[in-house]
């Protein structure tokens, strides 16, 4: 009876963790966050979408290497407010806690959100906004800003995976990403040492020779022996 709990308690650990661990994989994949606003905060969307304060939960719905798609619900996760396009964007120092930054607004206006990066990771998330929305952004911040021409709340999950991405300047005038998206660091080369080949002190004649003498030595013992037994 006793084998019979130990094995039934053991059964159920393993039923437990069978559950548990899947859930653990899917938030660290999905990188589920929930994130409390103090005022108002302008989201990518249609035109300027604004989140008024309060508590808001954002998701990863896809992840490609070069591009991610975020989203961002209501605090119940019944409702989602906007789906966001979002370019890898690299931070030199990790954190154990949640970091979003923002554009800097005129006074009296909602910040903008500029990314979001999630504890212990060295990749963020940089959002881009519809590029009629980045220009004024652009302008208002005078910083350039990710744009796309696609209508992002209007378009389904399958344009915005193919969905053309840039950065515009203050002046409207498209510039190059990295101006915007910090690149990861450059690998240092890796040098591999190697051992350096012994130096040849001496011509390999000596040997040669010294062969060659023990050979004939060899042939006349031979010999010597040979006509013994005859």
């Amino acid at each position: 009876m006793k084998s019979f709990r130990t094995l039934a308690t053991a059964f159920c650990l393993l039923a437990l963790g069978a559950v548990v661990a899947p859930l653990a994989r899917a938030d660290d994949w999905n990188r589920e966050t929930v994130v409390t606003f103090s005022g108002p905060v302008e989201v990518p969307g249609v035109g300027a979408q604004i989140l008024p304060a309060g508590t808001y939960v954002f998701k990863i719905l896809d992840s490609k290497s070069d591009r991610h798609i975020v989203q961002i619900f209501s605090q119940d996760k019944k409702h989602v407010f906007t789906t966001i396009l979002a370019i890898p964007n690299y931070r030199l120092k990790t954190t154990d806690k949640t970091v979003i930054t923002f554009r800097e607004r005129p006074a009296g206006q909602p910040e903008a959100l500029r990314a979001w990066f999630y504890p212990g990771r060295a990749w963020g998330e940089q959002f881009v906004y519809a590029k009629s929305r980045a220009i004024e952004l652009a302008k208002e911040t005078n910083e350039a800003v990710l744009a796309t021409p696609v209508e992002l709340a209007a378009a389904p999950i399958e344009a915005l995976n193919t969905a053309p991405v840039e950065a515009v300047a203050p002046t409207g005038e498209p510039v190059e990403l990295a101006q915007v998206v910090e690149p990861p660091p450059a690998a240092e080369p890796v040098t591999v040492a190697t051992a350096d080949p012994l130096p040849r002190t001496a011509s390999p004649l000596p040997l040669i020779a010294l062969i060659g003498l023990l050979a004939i030595g060899a042939g006349f013992a031979l010999s010597a022996f040979s006509k013994r037994a005859v």
